[in-house]
């Protein structure tokens, strides 16, 4: 099969490499070079705006990014053709050590401890057991799960919010935000962007919010309404909240989250896809695709992911 490798973000002289070895009875075809559009499968990340024109014969699109927002508001893709989201190992491990990372920077008040260095204040927090507090997860895919996990063998309390009910071990599961947000100490999101959630997290969320709670924002900036976590972080209502992903990438210099107080800022970095660990779940699906058969993590178009 002809395969089209087309990313902005993501080099294809670390991919083609790998893919090549993976699945070496197809060609390889680095955008712009679209072999005159005789393409069977095109690997899309933050795709060039034209990838799609032209492409009659396309049988798969595969991200190579577990977001997909970027391609189903694509004009250009085909009706009828599959997108199929990328389930990397690699990167669901890489966002369960960052979910843990920030929840136990702000449950150990080392944010905090950092600014007291600066400012050489030797001053003790009171101390908290894990079981002490709960970890609202918005979002029980395989990210979710993966990071729920972690957090309850740590011992935290742990309650889920998910579109659908949810049976997990050691996880509490709910369809209902508000229940989860007021619930909640820490409140990590992890849902995919879509009219429903953007702005999802907003001045009554923070408000529902345990005071000296902690917001942790790891998939995509449209979430949050930054004023409004501003001035929850101002009042003294939240303590802290960790970024890594924004409306506008890189943030702006201008941006207040750079030197606010109680803004950890990270540079959209808390899972990158890893191709040692994504070709070969892309080489099974472009199997599948060989046999006729469709892969799955399909993207249903009425839900937007």
């Amino acid at each position: 099969m002809n395969i089209l490798f087309a990313s902005a973000k993501e080099k294809p002289e670390f991919w083609l490499p790998l893919l090549e070895k993976a699945l070496p009875e197809d060609r390889f075809f680095a955008w712009p070079d679209t072999n005159g559009g005789d393409i069977d499968v095109a690997l899309v990340a933050t795709h060039p705006p034209e990838t799609f024109a032209g492409l009659k014969k396309l049988r798969l699109v595969q991200s190579l990014w577990m977001g997909v927002e970027n391609i189903v508001a694509d004009p250009l893709l085909p009706r009828g053709v599959p997108v199929a989201r990328l389930v990397d190992p690699g990167m669901v491990n890489a966002m369960g050590e960052t979910v843990l990372a920030h929840v136990l920077d702000w449950h150990r008040h080392l944010y905090l401890y950092r600014r007291w260095q600066r400012e050489r204040i030797w001053k003790r927090r009171r101390q908290y057991l894990a079981s002490d507090r709960t970890v609202g997860i918005l979002g029980l895919g395989e990210l979710g799960r993966t990071a729920a996990a972690r957090l309850v063998a740590l011992g935290f309390n742990v309650l889920g919010l998910a579109r659908t009910p949810k049976s997990l071990p050691g996880v509490r599961c709910s369809t209902n935000l508000a229940e989860v947000l007021a619930a909640s100490d820490a409140v990590v999101c992890l849902l995919p962007l879509t009219p429903a959630t953007r702005g999802i997290l907003d001045a009554a969320a923070f408000a529902k919010i345990r005071k000296g709670g902690c917001v942790i924002n790891l998939a995509r900036g449209a979430h949050v309404v930054v004023p409004d976590l501003l001035a929850a972080l101002d009042s003294g209502h939240l303590a802290h909240a960790y970024l890594d992903v924004f409306e506008t990438e890189p943030l702006p210099a201008d941006s207040q989250l750079w030197t606010h107080p109680h803004v950890t800022v990270t540079p959209h970095i808390a899972a990158l896809t890893e191709p040692r660990t994504a070709v070969p779940k892309i080489a099974e699906n472009v199997n599948r695709v060989r046999r006729g058969e469709l892969p799955p993590n399909l993207v249903d178009f009425a839900l937007g992911y």
